[in-house]
């Protein structure tokens, strides 16, 4: 997941991350080490919060940009 490219670029910390989605540090940590996944929900919130499509966000293609 890009998780953490997206993050650093728009330099956001995994605090202020975890706040605005309400979800602990921890939590946002896991999800850029691979070690948790997001679920639906989640991914939803992820993509919208930096505006990508949850395509990008999973690496699936490299246009952020949602196809509407």
């Amino acid at each position: 997941m890009r998780l953490k490219q997206l993050r650093t670029a728009r330099g956001v910390s995994q605090v202020r991350l975890a706040m605005e989605l309400s979800v602990s540090q921890h939590t946002i940590s896991r999800y850029e080490t691979g070690e948790r996944e997001a679920d639906y929900a989640m991914l939803i919130r992820i993509a919208d919060y930096f505006d990508v499509s949850i395509d990008y966000l999973l690496e699936r293609t490299d246009n952020p940009a949602f196809n509407r």
